[in-house]
């Protein structure tokens, strides 16, 4: 997709919610690696839009501390270090865990037959090794649980790591072997769920967090 055109028929502030997540994306995938600039004239040319938006967008990534503003200077990236990686995956195993936990305990009869589905198509695509569509498909997995815990607050907050965790899902993959790995995880996770077994379904979820961080840290320091 053409964020450019994209941005040219998007307003207001869903135009500076648009502008964000471009820019975090390209900090978090690398685009923008630490320590480079982001100048407003220049990141306004690009995208064809006022410096409103942009300036915004800019305030928003230094409140989640992606990037730095300089009085007088501008914003430079700070990035994502090791130890954010660890922090936000410790994090996350607490918070996942205790969603699957609640899942398990109210999970619905339509719930566990949407994730009965996504589970299939989890064990097609990585069949085929469809890395796109398995992406897609774990992301699904995952949101299903979330929903089934019936918590807003929960929720909302594993939103906030949405984009660290997209991330970490395309960079696992890359590793030989662990899509099939993390298959027979989500596969136990289910079950858990299914026999609405809490504690051990927290426990695998928890389990299979860590081995995502873990692995996301291990690419991360070959370079990937």
């Amino acid at each position: 997709m053409d964020d450019n055109n994209t941005l040219q028929q998007i307003s207001g502030n869903s135009l500076t919610n648009k502008m964000f997540e471009i820019l975090q994306n390209n900090i978090l995938n690398g685009k923008y690696p630490q320590g480079e600039w982001l100048v407003e004239s220049r990141l306004c040319e690009k995208f064809g839009v006022s410096r409103t938006p942009v300036r915004e967008a800019i305030r928003q990534l230094e409140q989640e501390g992606l990037v730095k503003i300089i009085p007088n200077k501008g914003a430079v990236v700070s990035g994502v270090s090791a130890q954010d990686i660890k922090d936000i995956y410790t994090i996350r195993m607490l918070i996942e865990g205790l969603a699957s936990r609640w899942a398990a305990e109210k999970i619905t009869v339509s719930e566990i037959q949407e994730l009965e589905e996504v589970i299939d198509l989890m064990r097609l695509y990585t069949e085929k090794n469809d890395v796109p569509r398995l992406l897609k498909a774990d992301s699904r997995f995952h949101s299903i649980i979330y929903n089934a815990s019936k918590s807003k607050p929960l929720i909302h907050t594993l939103g906030t790591f949405h984009h660290y965790v997209q991330k970490a899902r395309s960079t696992s993959f890359q590793t030989p072997g662990r899509a099939q790995k993390a298959l027979e995880e989500h596969m136990a996770i289910f079950q858990a769920i299914v026999e609405h077994n809490a504690n051990e379904s927290e426990k695998l979820t928890y389990q299979h967090v860590k081995k995502a961080g873990d692995n996301l840290l291990k690419q991360l320091e070959k370079g990937i």
